[in-house]
């Protein structure tokens, strides 16, 4: 997001001073690096909505920018699958949404969905053709070339300490050097609301981690799918379910489960620091959300725990899997902002103060949609701008 942001300000504004200061030595470390590849079509979102238009805007603008950059993608097709009557009923309501949110889709029976895939199990289907595979990293990392052909300063390896305020500009500490510059933008992801923080102390969210645990198909069965296959989504549930999703490497990755995190950084399993535990344990909203979903956190936990449960939830789609077939893979961790309240923040969200624009949330499909998003980021960052001279 920071990256796409500092790339649709130069593009603005070509030859302006920029700087891009990045905690990690390397660009895509957190959240981008570790989600599941996905260029999403836009199934799921209100017709009319924002998130609607920024995915199916992000998902050509993803294709345009890796092949205008050589980068490896593939449109391989969603099929997202019903297992049951509920979810029959629910697939209908999915249908009639994409097709509102203008995505040409294919209702699929049961003989048609085996031939597509043989190998999942389920009474319906609907295809999404234009759903993709790409590796976000490396997206990142030929945004990062772009900015700084572009005249961008790119700070690895440096985190930021404090912002302040003072006249006419902007102070940033760092853990290497003090900087002075007149704006400043913060994309923090699972560090967001703690930069907010640094300039308005009364932000009314937290981050919350959820861990999402991935496994991945033997290597004999990586090319088991030929299409992404996903569940129908729930809506009593916060998060989708498992998933199957080749990638572009040539695996084929199952998952995620989401585990509340107690590490907003620790990718191991059963990672813990003290601060990120402290944080959710101080804070009112995540009680809150708990008590609204205890009953999910229980079965995430015992999935996490147990495998042979996770695999039972696996088998509903894909039913010769075995246990053995639930191989190593990397796990993500989804920066999830909570409102006081407890309620689960799925818009935009944004503070800012006189100088500062602080991006607090950008809901998923942020990866898919980080092109129009930076350049809705830089247009409000523009009015900011404007209105200070």
């Amino acid at each position: 997001m920071g990256l796409a942001t500092a790339y649709a300000l130069l593009r603005r504004n070509p030859g302006a001073s920029l700087v891009l200061i990045e905690k990690e030595n390397a660009l895509g470390s957190h959240q981008t690096g570790h989600n599941s590849g996905v260029i999403h079509a836009g199934v799921y979102y209100k017709p009319g909505s924002l998130k609607a238009m920024l995915c199916r805007k992000g998902a050509r603008a993803t294709q345009e920018f890796c092949q205008l950059h050589n980068l490896p993608y593939e449109i391989r097709g969603k099929i997202i699958v019903a297992t049951d009557e509920k979810e029959r009923h629910l697939l209908q309501a999915l249908k009639t949404n994409a097709e509102m949110n203008g995505l040409s889709v294919e209702p699929l029976c049961r003989e048609q969905l085996l031939e597509h895939e043989p190998n999942v199990a389920g009474i319906e289907a609907l295809l999404v053709p234009d759903t993709g595979i790409v590796d976000y990293r490396q997206v990142s990392q030929a945004l990062g070339h772009e900015i700084k052909a572009m005249g961008a300063d790119l700070h690895l390896g440096e985190e930021v300490i404090d912002i302040e305020e003072v006249h006419a500009g902007i102070r940033i500490r760092t853990n290497k050097q003090t900087l002075n510059v007149r704006y400043a933008v913060t994309c923090g992801g699972l560090q967001a609301d703690r930069l907010a923080r640094l300039t308005n102390r009364d932000i009314d969210f937290r981050i919350i981690p959820f861990r999402g645990e991935y496994y991945a198909a033997p290597q004999e069965k990586s090319s088991t799918f030929q299409h992404l296959i996903y569940p129908v989504p729930d809506p009593s549930l916060p998060f989708l379910g498992v998933h199957f999703t080749p990638t572009i490497g040539g695996d084929l990755t199952i998952g995620p489960n989401a585990v509340p995190g107690f590490a907003r950084e620790g990718y191991r399993k059963y990672s813990l620091d003290p601060r990120d535990l402290a944080t959710n344990l101080s804070y009112g909203g995540f009680w809150r959300l708990v008590a609204a979903h205890w009953k999910f956190a229980i079965e995430e936990f015992r999935d996490s725990i147990w495998k042979p449960a996770y695999l039972a939830k696996c088998r509903r789609y894909w039913p010769a899997l075995e246990l053995d077939d639930l191989g190593p893979w990397n796990h993500g961790i989804r920066a999830q902002a909570v409102s006081r309240d407890g309620t689960m923040l799925h818009d935009f969200h944004f503070t800012r103060s006189k100088r500062v624009l602080h991006v607090c949330n950008a809901p998923s499909p942020a990866a898919t949609s980080a092109l129009p998003i930076g350049e809705m980021i830089a247009e409000k960052f523009q009015g900011m701008n404007e209105n200070d001279s």
